[in-house]
């Protein structure tokens, strides 16, 4: 007999899980939005197609790059223009040398002249080898580990900015071993960091990079958008789709079985299922589990949440003007600025050019956690904040023809000291609740290639359970 199970939660994660047992079951998905797809979203501007949330796959970590081609998108997968990491800082865009992991320097001379840190902050990455390292067995933050071994500066004005880009959050709480688990490993085995990290990215046997080698890319797009992969992966599992559909409780059977009662335009709705995947957010998932796993619930309940903006914009190309050279810039915080990035869409994928001839596309990213006030304001205010900065960091770029604001409240999960613990015992706990499962963003990576793996690896804890 097939098995039945309700996957609550439309978002990649959720999709992929719906993927995944296809084979096995007969899946129903719930989504209290009117669309699927969660964060990959494709809406347009301009009339040009336009990311509103994610617009790149990992490609270093190969989950989401598969997943495409799996589901027949292969031939779409396109690599960004080739640019180094540029910083907006110090009033100046400066691009980061190479050798550089998440920001931290692997050779502190190459960043002699950058204008990227003081003279005495390339004075303290150059004795960070000469620095005493003990193994360590417990967690701490990012700035706690870093910010002894390499200073605080370089730390605010390096390393914040990309942690930054991806989690919207603050070394000074986000998990070491959660965010820079190769970092972690270093600390544990009490190492000198820099040498250790120029080790890892040597190439085997020390060997140099042979001519004409296939460039390595650490991320890849979709023409037309990356909000494409989610309505293939719908389409590619078989599954049922109802949206609009708003889970309110998760109830026990005394067959065993689970209870899904939501809520639609239609009123009240009521399934049951062998088997539930929660592909929500963290606070979603607390309540749910409150009755079930209580300690789960505390563990999830107690993760913090980041709300950001994206501003896409379209602006003209002027006559005998040269538009923006590179992909876009990151921001450190420390230099007070609105902006967290920005992206300039035009130049990093090709096909954005092409479809676009005539305009020059480009988006800002807001928010960061505890920067709800910079979002607490109209959409036209984060418009004009964003092309005021725009022209501080790249002169006059005159002004847009059109503008989009999209809006991702508690969009982005926080990984917090102790994160990779705090996890490992909500699983434990789920673990005793036969049929149910978890994926999503909160748990091993907020990028949609590890949100794809949370979905595989729930759909493998259903079918094996």
């Amino acid at each position: 007999m097939t098995r039945s199970v309700i996957v609550v939660g439309g978002g990649i994660s959720g999709l992929t899980a719906a993927l995944r047992l296809r084979a096995d079951a007969e899946v129903t998905v719930l989504e209290g939005a009117p669309r699927i797809g969660g964060k990959l979203r494709t809406g347009t501007l301009a009339g040009i197609p336009v990311d509103e949330g994610a617009e790149s796959l990992m490609a270093l970590r190969p989950e989401a790059v598969h997943l495409a081609q799996e589901v027949g998108l292969g031939g779409d997968l396109c690599d960004p223009a080739p640019a180094p990491t540029t910083l907006w800082s110090n009033g100046a865009l400066r691009p980061l040398p190479p050798g550089h992991v998440m920001g931290i320097p692997t050779d502190p001379g190459a960043l002699a002249g950058t204008g990227l840190l003081s003279e005495e902050g390339v004075s303290r990455l150059r004795h960070e080898e000469a620095l005493p390292a003990e193994p360590s067995d417990d967690d701490v933050s990012v700035a706690e580990y870093l910010g002894g071994r390499l200073g605080q500066e370089a730390v605010d004005r390096l390393v914040e900015p990309l942690l930054g880009g991806v989690y919207a959050g603050r070394p000074d709480r986000l998990s070491l071993r959660a965010v820079l688990p190769r970092v972690a490993a270093v600390a544990e085995r009490g190492e000198p960091l820099m040498g250790a990290l120029r080790r890892m990215r040597a190439p085997v046997g020390g060997a140099a990079p042979r001519a004409g080698a296939q460039r390595v890319v650490p991320v890849q797009g979709l023409r037309g958008g990356a909000g494409r992969l989610p309505p293939a992966v719908a389409g590619a599992s078989g599954a049922r789709f109802l949206t609009g559909t708003r889970v309110r409780e998760l109830r026990r059977t005394s067959g065993g079985r689970w209870r899904v009662l939501a809520v639609t335009e239609d009123g009240p709705l009521l399934l049951e299922a062998d088997a539930v995947v929660l592909a929500v957010p963290a606070y979603e998932a607390a309540e749910f589990l409150r009755p079930h796993a209580p300690l789960a619930d505390a563990d999830l309940g107690a993760i913090q949440h980041a709300s950001t903006a994206v501003v896409t914009m379209a602006f003209p190309h002027q006559h005998g003007d040269e538009p923006p050279t590179g992909n876009g810039f990151l921001v450190p915080a420390v230099d007070g600025r609105t902006l967290k990035a920005a992206t300039f869409l035009s130049n990093k994928w090709r096909w954005q050019r092409e479809a676009a001839p005539g305009l020059f596309l480009l988006r800002t990213s807001i928010g960061r956690v505890a920067e709800e006030h910079r979002l607490a304001t109209p959409d036209r205010h984060l418009v004009r904040s964003s092309v005021t900065e725009l022209h501080q960091a790249l002169g006059s770029i005159g002004e847009p023809v059109a503008a989009r604001v999209t809006r991702w409240e508690r969009g982005l999960p926080q990984y917090g000291v102790g994160h990779v613990e705090r996890i490992a015992r909500v699983r434990e706990a789920v673990g005793k609740l036969p049929g149910l499962a978890l994926c999503g963003a909160a748990y091993d990576g907020v990028g949609v290639a590890a949100c794809v793996a949370t979905g595989t690896d729930a759909a493998r804890r259903i079918a094996e359970g």
